[in-house]
């Protein structure tokens, strides 16, 4: 799908088919879990701190459960059949533009860059420019102990969302931060690399 069509489909979708909440209310709730997070995740050579480190692998765990039953949603929203499912667009880089241009910009009301590409074309970056994930880490200020901004990945549990929602089409792929505005960096860029494509699994003959 080409990267305009995209964005007029995510605009559509967000417009006339995409319930909405207040963003302040988002932000709030999903702060309100990472401070529990640290609260319940200790390090084990000295409990009193928290293990940003297990904070982020849960974020992560989390957000991929989400994104194994968000893909129905997201299929449903823009109209795509059955065998949408398994192939939903010819190639990575229009799966880049859907998750782009139509994903965040239904579930988050942002439409990141698509930018810095390898060479192989099976990794790029996702760069936000407004904000932490527009505007989902607003009124947000990481703990200043002089751990949090160089271990905490605060919106680690969007990048499970995308892997868990790949891998129910058949794409195996590594999510993760290279930056982000609430660390002090300029702009927030979440890297998506293709592992693999998973092939269907056929049972084993009944001999």
């Amino acid at each position: 799908m080409a990267s305009g069509k995209a964005a007029r489909m995510g605009e559509e979708v967000w417009k006339t088919r995409t319930e909405k909440i207040n963003l302040e209310v988002l932000s709030l709730t999903y702060g309100t879990l990472i401070s529990q997070l640290c609260l319940d995740l200790r390090l084990a050579s000295n409990p009193s701190l928290p293990d940003y480190a297990a904070v982020n692998t849960e974020l992560e765990r989390m957000g991929h459960s989400i994104g194994l039953r968000l893909i129905e949603d997201f299929l449903a929203k823009t109209s795509s059949g059955p065998t949408a499912t398994s192939n939903p667009c010819s190639n990575f880089r229009e799966t880049a533009e859907m998750i782009a241009k139509v994903g965040f910009k239904i579930f988050l009301n942002c439409v990141p860059s698509v930018e810095k590409w390898d060479r192989e074309g099976r990794s790029f970056g996702l760069v936000f420019e407004e904000g932490s994930l527009g505007g989902l880490g607003d009124w947000v200020e990481l703990p200043d102990d002089g751990r949090a901004q160089g271990e905490l990945w605060f919106g680690n549990l969007v990048c499970g969302v995308v892997r868990g929602a790949l891998e129910m089409v058949q794409m195996q792929v590594k999510c993760e931060f290279a930056s982000d505005v609430l660390r002090g960096d300029d702009t927030t860029e979440m890297r998506i690399t293709l592992i693999r494509y998973i092939e269907d699994e056929m049972p084993p003959d009944d001999e």
